[in-house]
């Protein structure tokens, strides 16, 4: 493995939000306007780590205010070469987003997103992909158990011991997020290329950034074909960038 220093910053984030609270007539096969809305869904707290470190951060509108809350999200992302999540790119970070532009804010430093529920749905079936599911499957722990909606609305109404809950709960999703993080490290697509940030004189892993790699073969395209190696310290299958063998006819098929 790299050094910490000698491979992209990554940051693993999980937000919490409050619902939003409307006026509606039924239960069932509604369909509820904008008209009815009494207050929307608002982001309630947050908690995030680097890669590799120990202490996670958390902060909430409860302890610090909506302003100062969001600007130390935006800080934190500002400094991210790349962030972790689960199902972030559909909700974490365009919830982020709203608030930043809400309150006025500039966007972040560009990051790259790598989203670790589309790594669970794009490569495996799980009976379902949930957190708590897959990681329970994984043998990599769970979620911590919480009274449901009783504890949002706790927070919502400023009680203590439930926000105390909240951050046991935030905090630990962020654990947990990274234990799935290594897990599925080998299988995740588009992650950030370690080689970019290496001194490493020899080829290191994309994911990884160990140099402990291994030919194995080649990797045909229907043109060229490519070495082809795999890390031994994550298990990712890698190719080299240059071609070592043509195929001896000069023809490619066409559609």
């Amino acid at each position: 493995m790299l050094k910490k220093n000698q491979g992209p910053k990554i940051l693993l984030i999980d937000c919490e939000t409050a619902p939003a609270i409307v006026y509606t007539w039924s239960l069932f096969d509604t369909v509820i306007t904008i008209d009815k809305i009494i207050e929307p869904g608002h982001m309630l707290c947050y908690s995030a780590k680097w890669l590799g470190e120990k202490n996670t951060t958390f902060d909430s509108v409860k302890r610090s205010g909506k302003k100062k809350m969001v600007g130390g999200v935006l800080k934190l992302l500002d400094e991210a070469d790349a962030v972790v999540t689960y199902n972030g790119m559909k909700f974490d970070i365009p919830t982020l987003n709203r608030e930043i532009l809400e309150l006025g804010m500039m966007p972040p430093s560009p990051y790259r997103q790598v989203d670790l529920y589309r790594a669970v749905r794009v490569n495996f079936k799980f009976q379902s992909n949930k957190l708590d599911h897959v990681c329970k499957i994984l043998g990599i722990g769970s979620k911590v158990q919480h009274k449901g909606m009783e504890l949002w609305k706790g927070c919502m109404k400023g009680d203590k011991k439930s926000w105390r809950e909240m951050e046991r709960y935030n905090r630990h999703d962020v654990f947990l997020l990274e234990r799935l993080y290594e897990k599925l490290l080998p299988w995740i697509r588009q992650h950030p290329n370690y080689a970019l940030f290496s001194d490493e004189t020899r080829p290191v892993c994309t994911n990884c950034g160990s140099a402990d790699v291994q030919r194995r073969g080649l990797f045909h395209t229907n043109v060229l074909s490519y070495p082809r190696f795999r890390c031994n310290a994550c298990g990712k299958w890698l190719r080299g960038r240059a071609s070592e063998k043509s195929p001896r006819s000069e023809l490619i098929g066409v559609n």
